[in-house]
């Protein structure tokens, strides 16, 4: 009972924040996908359920989508799908849905692995979004798997992890832009907003934190190399978390950043040049070159360190959206009734059914 009277009073401010808050089917021949008639058998079963999210509909001057997923109309949002962050999946669709002007106009790129069950997920999805327009996609983990080198974190060296680098061969040739958003998060304002951001001449965006310390993301090896720390010459790298990104696909089809990227992986299982996973080959390829955008797009960290995790405070400024970024995540911390004050700003938007049966 005690718990339940910290908790109420941490939701009630968790809802005063969020109030204040600004507020198909054409198939690449990629080997990272398969449509989603052809998934591998299962591996191990889902056995989460979900309430059905209330219906969220277009205002009426939003713009009718009549030609699927390569609609101009759409909004593209992509996010990973496996079980073990389901729960955080179904939250951010929600949070999205409920705060965006046109919510019938985004489409949702799911990518999944093959340990799951591909066509439960996307049972799964059905059932809590029975409108929905979204799309689940069967990530290879083969074609990443021999570049995964060892990470601080065991959770940031699973296959999936690295799906975001091959969005560019996974999605419709047509979709031309693509929100990429980590599982971890909740949407408190319009993502027309996010998606509507000029990039430029640049081929992503992201919030950038120039005060961080640039160097730590790499070894003292790497940058006692002038062979790798000279990719950094003419250029102002600048720290970002690939959590939150919008990616300009054609950009990245024509450059190639896919085999960039991979690049730089390959020479880290040689020369162990970073710790972290996914994050330093974007660095690598990316900072200096990123569109800036404004940081109340992210507000990463909340999930703690990546070591043990801890409470973490909001950055100061507006929220639109919140991250769980580190190894703390609020389902984990509710269920383990031992919350962090923030993880009462997800806790509204948690669909698991077992969530309220304390």
């Amino acid at each position: 009972m005690p718990w339940l009277i910290q908790f109420s009073g941490f939701f009630s401010a968790a809802m005063l924040i969020i109030l204040l808050s600004p507020s198909l089917h054409s198939f690449p021949p990629a080997e990272a996908i398969r449509s989603t008639s052809s998934f591998p058998s299962a591996h191990r079963n889902i056995n989460l359920s979900f309430r059905t999210s209330p219906v969220f509909r277009n205002a009426r001057d939003c713009r009718h989508v009549t030609s699927g997923v390569c609609d101009p109309s759409l909004i593209h949002v992509a996010i990973t799908l496996d079980t073990d962050y389901l729960r955080g999946s179904i939250a951010a669709v929600h949070s999205i849905l409920q705060h965006s002007h046109c919510p019938d106009n985004i489409f949702f790129h799911f990518l999944a692995s093959p340990v799951d069950s591909t066509a439960r997920l996307e049972t799964v999805v059905l059932s809590v979004y029975p409108t929905l327009a979204f799309k689940v996609y069967y990530f290879n983990p083969n074609i990443v798997r021999p570049l995964i080198s060892q990470s601080i974190r065991q959770a940031l060296q699973q296959p999936l992890n690295y799906a975001r680098n091959y969005l560019a061969d996974i999605l419709e040739p047509c979709v031309r832009r693509v929100i990429y958003l980590d599982s971890d998060i909740v949407v408190v304002d319009d993502i027309a907003t996010l998606w509507n951001t000029s990039l430029g001449p640049h081929t992503i965006g992201a919030p950038e934190y120039c005060h961080a310390n640039f160097t730590k993301y790499f070894t003292p090896h790497f940058w006692s190399n002038t062979r790798f720390s000279s990719t950094f010459s003419g250029r102002t790298p600048c720290y970002f978390n690939t959590g939150v990104m919008v990616m300009d696909l054609v950009k990245w089809r024509a450059n190639g950043y896919t085999r960039s990227i991979e690049g730089w992986m390959d020479i880290q299982r040689l020369e162990r040049i970073y710790e972290l996973g996914s994050l330093p080959p974007f660095l690598l390829v990316f900072a200096g070159h990123v569109a800036p955008i404004e940081h109340k797009w992210n507000q990463h960290g909340l999930g703690g360190d990546n070591v043990v995790g801890s409470c973490r405070d909001l950055h100061p400024g507006p929220v639109s959206l919140l991250h769980w970024s580190g190894s703390g995540k609020p389902w984990a911390r509710l269920d383990a009734r031992k919350p962090c004050p923030l993880d009462a700003l997800w806790a509204p938007y948690d669909l698991y059914v077992h969530s309220t049966r304390r």
